[in-house]
């Protein structure tokens, strides 16, 4: 498949990776008139290779793809240095030159996951994203993205004066704010357990299944050893209440959180929800309390109110970022 953006200053073919902490997704992005495509699109499970470079080596060798000169690489964690760290597959963190060096590429670059779906954010298509509630976007005003999946990602991209530049962080580390006394009582037992409450516990697949465990705790049943796709049915389905509360705590969870980094960014030109979870709830999280609780800032609620919020609905939009990345390089 191919997706064409307006990015890449040469014709220099690069190999993308999108890097999260259950599934790795890899293509050749190549220049184009008027743009780049994605060619050689494949996603795999994370756990089936030992490291990142055995993966890249596989997915090289069996799509029949000409090894790129160029690489960039966007992963769930932070870079330091010359360190990359995945932080919820931790096996996969690598050093940046040594893995250079051992892929015989020219350039490696590595950036946050979350940066490098904020640099796909301004190319999306009318058709990669779906509003939740009204606002309108503001040109050329910050972005804001937030995403729960394996772990909950957060970045930003401010327009400059040279094009847009990403906010690199781990915004998903901040600490949950509950909003409702169920809340609290559920945060209270996380805070028993973990110490630190991160919006992470919470917003993310373990956090999903963190919620639950928790309900069960505050109405004195058992909870059963669900994953979260289990509790997402269950809980959409309506054949267990304590999963739909988990649901619905989640995504007024994630509308207070999106609500404050709009706050926090001044994000007029949308905020937008990425990774693998929310695109999933469909309707159930179109008609859920998250874009009253995105809207439910006391005295700054006039504030957000305009700011439009979307659900990404683009297939690889790490890819793209990686690709846009690329050209920073």
């Amino acid at each position: 498949m191919s997706h064409t953006i307006p990015i890449m200053p040469d014709n220099r073919r690069c190999l993308v990776g999108d890097i999260g902490g259950s599934n790795a997704r890899f293509a050749i992005a190549r220049r184009e008139a008027g743009g780049v495509a994605l060619d050689h699109v494949v996603a795999m499970r994370a756990a089936v290779h030992v490291d990142l470079v055995a993966a890249i080596e596989h997915y090289l060798r069996t799509t029949g793809a000409e090894r790129p000169p160029d690489a960039a690489i966007a992963i769930a964690g932070p870079i330091v240095g010359d360190h990359a760290e995945i932080t919820n597959h931790a096996a996969w963190s690598f050093a940046i030159e040594a893995t250079r060096r051992r892929l015989s590429l020219e350039r490696l670059k590595a950036l946050n996951d979350f940066t490098a779906i904020a640099l796909s954010l301004p190319y999306l298509r009318a058709t990669d994203q779906r509003q939740i509630g009204g606002g309108t976007a503001t040109a050329g005003a910050p972005i804001g993205v937030i995403g729960p999946g394996t772990g909950l990602g957060v970045s930003g991209v401010l327009r400059t004066s040279t094009g847009w530049a990403t906010i690199q962080g781990e915004g998903g580390h901040a600490t949950f704010a509950p909003m409702s006394e169920r809340e609290s009582r559920i945060a209270d037992l996380l805070r028993a357990r973990f110490g630190h409450v991160s919006c992470e516990r919470v917003l993310s697949g373990p956090g999903l299944v963190n919620l639950y465990t928790a309900i069960t705790q505050l109405d004195g049943s058992a909870a059963e050893p669900l994953t979260p796709e289990a509790i997402d049915e269950r809980g959409r389905s309506g054949s267990c209440a304590m999963c739909r509360e988990a649901l619905e705590v989640f995504c007024a969870a994630l509308g207070t959180a999106a609500g404050s980094l709009a706050l926090t960014l001044g994000a007029r030109g949308g905020v937008f929800i990425g990774g693998g979870i929310v695109p999933r709830l469909e309707s159930f999280f179109d008609a859920s309390a998250f874009r009253a609780r995105f809207e439910s800032k006391g005295r700054l609620s006039d504030y957000v109110r305009p700011i439009p919020t979307f659900v990404i609905t683009a297939a690889y939009p790490g890819l793209i970022g990686a690709a846009m990345a690329f050209g920073e390089t």
